[in-house]
């Protein structure tokens, strides 16, 4: 057992061949909408699953099965509201989007606000992805490090950390750059198929090392009560109620609604939806997306379970690990036999890939078709456009593995007991998720209100949150209902102060 020289071999061969495979596939990009949307020649079918590798990446991977063994099976509960999330947008949003002809989803914004609305949303959406994939690229480099660890390097965990991120986000950036979101979308294929694979592959290996099989689990988790799946809350005061995440109607309600905003308002995802022929194949690939999703969160759950019952449901401090993150990572490098460690690390590398590559694509795209190119590229040519674009995807690659760095320092000095990375990851989109989600919805249901009400409602909502959330210990799935809602209403109010001073009063007859 342990990580032997094959499977460093392994690794190696699959980050180089990552890279050439994602050059090749991607074929030549002439302008802008070949670099950013393919072209619009995309399948339906690559894009859902490009929608799912990117948006659960290697948190699903290592997070995921760190929540049922610290928990349970309750985090189930919020893929039912992902999936009807999923479906309202595709019949509300993406009709919008289709009929705009759009290469971003805040040119919507701009065209019925204005170019300023524009500006903000699409700053607001930059920051998030920033600080998200921070967290995302730092969860994405834990395999890596217990990886340099066994190879005998003699170093501080941050250190080790450090350069497993580097690492990572060389390989990525290099195919993202040449590539574009044509490159981005076929290895998001490939790579949710490894990593699904390998997923599996731990499982069944996994229950062969059980001496009592999926049996011996199931009474050691029924008895540490890791088996609960719905959870109601109605026994709950109201004030532990919504600041449980996973109680049902919680994790129902703040999961559609966290789905309709980063489904329907965040670039990341948007951009793949705009890639496909029409407007139905986009909802396909939306909505088939959710279903995907809640059968991979479920399949990683369940890895979890296998993993708590395999070491007898111990702490990370008694297994000599730095946080519930590592526990899965440790098995694979520490139980498999040699050669399929290395493949199923190769697969937790695919599925951080995926989601790197994507958030550098559309952190570019915004930057370029929303900030610079309205104010600096009016003139430009195709060709000049897209060695802008190029430029702008490695600032952001190298923006982006700076954050993941200031994270890993965070994270990794920091005392005390450390949540699961995935938990983090979604609270932060949470935070701002709210406020974009609210103005969009400004945009689409209501034709009075003007520019000025929009921008009053969205930081209101964004700084009404922070507040509230400080005051009210609110559960994370609810901070984009709380925050959506916020906009809203301060933007019609905002609309009917000013209608109310600006009404032109007359004379007596």
């Amino acid at each position: 057992m342990g990580f032997a020289t094959l499977d460093y071999l392994i690794v190696i061969l699959y980050l180089g061949g990552v890279t050439v495979f994602g050059i090749l596939i991607s074929g030549r990009q002439r302008s802008t909408g070949d670099y950013f949307l393919g072209g619009h020649k995309i399948p339906w079918w690559a894009v859902m699953f490009s929608v799912v590798a990117t948006e659960t990446s290697t948190l699903t991977f290592i997070s995921i099965p760190a929540v049922a063994y610290g928990g349970n099976l309750a985090f189930l509960q919020i893929t039912f509201g992902y999936i009807i999330g999923r479906t309202v947008v595709s019949f509300v949003f993406l009709p919008k989007y289709f009929q705009g002809k759009l290469s971003t989803a805040y040119q919507f914004l701009g065209n019925r606000f204005g170019d300023s609305m524009r500006n903000i949303t699409s700053t607001t959406f930059m920051v998030t992805r920033l600080l998200a994939d921070g967290v995302r690229l730092f969860a994405s480099a834990i395999p890596i490090a217990i990886i340099l660890r066994l190879a005998g390097i003699k170093t501080s965990d941050l250190n080790i950390y450090l350069i497993s991120i580097f690492i990572i986000s060389v390989v990525t950036l290099v195919y993202t750059f040449l590539g574009g979101i044509k490159a981005v979308v076929w290895m998001d294929v490939v790579q949710m198929g490894i990593y699904i694979g390998g997923a599996f592959l731990a499982a069944g290996i996994i229950l062969t090392r059980l001496p009592d099989g999926w049996g011996g689990v199931f009474h050691i988790a029924q008895g540490a009560e890791k088996l609960k799946l719905l959870d109601l809350g109605l026994g709950m005061h109201f004030r532990d109620f919504i600041a449980e995440p996973y109680t049902f109607f919680v994790a129902l309600f703040g999961g559609a609604v966290f789905s309709i905003a980063s489904h329907g308002t965040d670039q990341l995802i948007v951009q793949r939806l705009l890639t496909t022929r029409n407007l139905r194949s986009s909802q396909k690939a939306l909505i088939g997306s959710g279903i995907v999703v809640f059968f991979q969160f479920a399949l990683f759950l369940f890895i979890g379970l296998l993993l708590f019952g395999f070491y007898n449901g111990q702490t990370p401090g008694q297994l000599g690990l730095a946080t519930t993150d590592e526990i899965f990572a440790k098995f694979i490098v520490e139980e498999l036999p040699t050669g399929l460690s290395g493949l199923i690390i190769a697969a937790i590398l695919a599925a951080a890939m995926s989601t790197l590559s994507s958030s550098i694509n559309s952190l570019a795209s915004a930057t370029t078709m929303d900030i610079y190119k309205p104010y600096w590229g009016k003139a430009n040519s195709p060709e000049k456009d897209l060695r802008v674009s190029r430029m702008i995807t490695i600032g952001w690659g190298v923006i982006i593995t700076g954050s993941a760095f200031v994270f890993a320092f965070l994270q990794l000095q920091s005392s005390g007991e450390r949540p699961a990375v995935v938990e983090i990851g979604l609270g932060i989109a949470s935070y701002t998720y709210g406020g974009l989600l609210g103005v969009f919805l400004l945009a689409i249901l209501s034709k009075k209100l003007q520019r000025k009400d929009a921008i009053i409602g969205f930081f209101a909502g964004l700084i009404a949150l922070i507040f509230l959330v400080k005051g009210l210990t609110i559960a994370w799935p609810l901070y984009t209902l709380v925050g959506s809602l916020i906009v809203i209403i301060i933007g019609h109010v905002s609309y009917f102060i000013h209608r109310v001073k600006y009404r032109p009063t007359y004379p007596p007859a």
